[in-house]
Formats: C-alpha cells, sequence, structure tokens
C-alpha cells in the first residue's frame, strides 16, 4: 500500500480508490515518503518555537531530518483551502525539476488527515517579511543585492515557462512566495496553485485563484490563464522590490496607496526615480533603477499579448537587451475593471453599479507577513464577491 492511499482512504468505494491511487502513484513515484512520526521528532512535536511561518494554507516548521539536513515542514491545516487536488499540483509541479531558483521538495508525507511537504530550509525567510512592506529585518537590501533577487526570480520563472514540458504556470508569484537562502539567492516557493499546460494549449480556463493585488485583470475577470498572468505577477513584484513597498497600502495617503497606479503616474511625469527605496540612501545606479521599474511597467501592461516573454525579461534586467520606451503603455489594473475599493482606512467595501455583471472568484491567498500585501487575506475571505462594471474583453 502507497503512503497516498490514506488520501482516499474511508471517503470513496474500493474500485474508486484504487483508481485513483493508481494515478497518483504515476504522477508522484519519485517522491519520497515520510511518516508523520519521522516529522514530528524532526520538530520537536511541532513545537512553537519550531515554526517558521504561518498562514490560511497551515504552518511552516523548521526541522532536522535523521538525516541530518535541515528542512522547512509545510504542515496544511484541516480547513486549508489547499485540499487534495492542489496538494498533489504541488507535489507534481515541483518534484521532476530542479533549478537555482525554485524551492527543492524533499518529498511528503500523507498519514490519515496528515499532509505535509518537506522542503530545503532557507535561512533568510521571504520578501514579505524582510524587505517589503517595512517588516523588522537586519538584513540590508542593497541594490546589487535587489538586482540579483530581480534576476534570479525571473531566471526562475522562465526556466518554468519555456524550460520545461509541460511549461508551467505558478498562479501565485508574490513576495510571500519568494524565499531567500543564506546567500540572499531568491528561490520561488508554494506551487500549490500551479497549471501545467500543454504545448499545443493557448490557455486554459480554470477558477481564479491569487492574490488581489498581483493578479492580472484578464485572468481575474476572465479566468483566462496564460504565460502573461505570471509575467503580470512579476511586474508588480519588480516595482516592489525598488521601491521596498508592498502594492497596496491603505495607510498611505489616497494617491499613494495603489504601488502600480503611483508607479504609472510618476512615470508618466519622468519621476520614476522618486519611487526608488529610500533606506538605499541614495547608494544605486539611478539609470538602472528607474529601467527595471520602466520593465516592471512592460510587464503589466494592460493587453497581454504585449507583456514580454519571462526570457527577454531576464535579457533586458540583465543589459542583454533594450528596449522601446514607446511601447510601454498604461498598466491593467483591477480597480479599472472591478468596482472593489479599499480607499482609506476601515474595512473593504464593494459597491454596486448598475448594468453590471456580479461573479464570485474563489482567491486563495497564502502566508503574508503585511496585511496590506494582498487586498484580500486568507484571515478574512475564503471567497470574494466581485462586481464587475464590464468584461474584459482586450486579447489575449
Amino acid at each position: 500500500m502507497t503512503c497516498f492511499h490514506f488520501l482516499f482512504g474511508g471517503r470513496v468505494d474500493s474500485s474508486t480508490t484504487t483508481t485513483r491511487s493508481s494515478e497518483i502513484d504515476q504522477d508522484v513515484a519519485n517522491v519520497k515518503c515520510y511518516t508523520y512520526k519521522e516529522l514530528r521528532n524532526a520538530t520537536a512535536d511541532f513545537r512553537p518555537e519550531h515554526k517558521i511561518g504561518e498562514g490560511g494554507f497551515g504552518s511552516v516548521y523548521k526541522g532536522r531530518l535523521k538525516d541530518g539536513r535541515t528542512a522547512a515542514i509545510k504542515v496544511l491545516s484541516t480547513e486549508s483551502r489547499q485540499g487534495v487536488t492542489e496538494f498533489l499540483a504541488e507535489i507534481k509541479a515541483i518534484s521532476e525539476i530542479e533549478h537555482e531558483n525554485l524551492v527543492k521538495l524533499y518529498g511528503c508525507c500523507v498519514e490519515g488527515n496528515h499532509r505535509i511537504l518537506v522542503y530545503n530550509y532557507l535561512e533568510n525567510n521571504s520578501l514579505a517579511q524582510t524587505l517589503i512592506g517595512g517588516g523588522h529585518s537586519n538584513i540590508q537590501f542593497s541594490w546589487r543585492t535587489r538586482v540579483g533577487i530581480c534576476i534570479g526570480v525571473a531566471r526562475g520563472l522562465s526556466f518554468l515557462h519555456e524550460q520545461v514540458r509541460p511549461y508551467i504556470v505558478h498562479r501565485d508569484i508574490k513576495a510571500s512566495n519568494i524565499l531567500l537562502d543564506k546567500d540572499l539567492t531568491p528561490k520561488i516557493s508554494d506551487f500549490g496553485l500551479a497549471k501545467l499546460i500543454p504545448d499545443n494549449m493557448t490557455h486554459v480556463s480554470t477558477r481564479v485563484a491569487g492574490t488581489i493585488g498581483y493578479l492580472a485583470p484578464e485572468y481575474a475577470i476572465k479566468g483566462q490563464l496564460t504565460r502573461k498572468a505570471d509575467i503580470y505577477s512579476f511586474g508588480v513584484l519588480l516595482v516592489e522590490i525598488v521601491s521596498g513597498r508592498s502594492n497596496t497600502n491603505t495607510r498611505l495617503p489616497i494617491e499613494e496607496q495603489y504601488l502600480l497606479e503611483r508607479t504609472w503616474k510618476l512615470y508618466e511625469r519622468r519621476e520614476l526615480i522618486a519611487l526608488v527605496d529610500t533606506s538605499l540612501n541614495g547608494d544605486f545606479d539611478p539609470e538602472e533603477a528607474c529601467r527595471f521599474l520602466k520593465i516592471g511597467l512592460l510587464c503589466t501592461q494592460d493587453i497581454p499579448k504585449n507583456r514580454p516573454s519571462m526570457s527577454t525579461v531576464v535579457k533586458m534586467l540583465t543589459g542583454e537587451k533594450y528596449f522601446d520606451e514607446n511601447k510601454i503603455s498604461k498598466p491593467g489594473l483591477i480597480s479599472d475593471f472591478m468596482d472593489l475599493k479599499v480607499r482609506g482606512p476601515g474595512p473593504t467595501q464593494t459597491r454596486t453599479k448598475t448594468n453590471s455583471t456580479t461573479t464570485s472568484h474563489p482567491v486563495s491567498s497564502s502566508f503574508d507577513s503585511n496585511p496590506d500585501t494582498s487586498l484580500l487575506s486568507s484571515r478574512n475571505s475564503t471567497t470574494a464577491t466581485h462586481t464587475f462594471s464590464a468584461l474584459y474583453d482586450r486579447s489575449i
């Protein structure tokens, strides 16, 4: 009997269980299975002092495995929105690929109601906890460090989009899913929402999942997923890294609450330099910083087909390829298409306009250290009801 038998035991009839277990075995045949006892011992019975992260999916613990390796042990809560399908998607997406800028899966545990993923431990946590949104951290993010992080994430995404088959769309690129090792090398993590898309498909239609603030408008509204959705999310992240700010902060003055809107306004006024993180104290290359912000705008353009591929983005970031600034257009902003506003202090309010189409979308969110990083956090809602004033009819 395989460890995946426990995923379905007692829920369906034996013939269904046998068939489903067989399918699972084929998907994750090479994944190491840990026992629950092994992981309990590794974390000293999941003691609170070993916890290094927490969110809607559950908790992450630091542990030492029997072979001496230090690991990040991701324990999914029984209330987690990441069910069996997402759990298996994460395993399938990451188990057979390896890249310097992706987390490495050591294995998993499935016993009874326990669903646990075991990853390599990364010493410096996530960008959300260390750089974005003013979190407390002793790490000094110099300009050169930020450049390395931006290029590393871009290379990791380029690998997923263009060098594996079927290619992988991550669907949840954001600051809290970019982990940092001891050398501050970035690693893309959390593949629970990842989609594997065959070459013969231009897009897949799927339920909308991800984090508001990073979601591409065409995906948020129509549910049509392409690699361009990840590229949009990367563009938002790129601007966050350069500015040191989260994409949404309702504590700021109204005109500064939405980072992407602010970036566009400063670009129009030729004042992009004002967006660069002041904690750098001027110790950065102004031309390079503005170029990175412009690349962020290119990645978040309204029309998806106008966004560059990730391999092109890598070349732009490294200076191997120059781009025509005339091609930069206003970024696609969800607030332009949804009547979802969180201006000013207080709870999020959704106003209903006449002649609008109302659609409910499950919106997944992982652990965020800063509640302003996503407009809809897992602590507040598992389903967001969005009122759209118009359908998104732009070309994919």
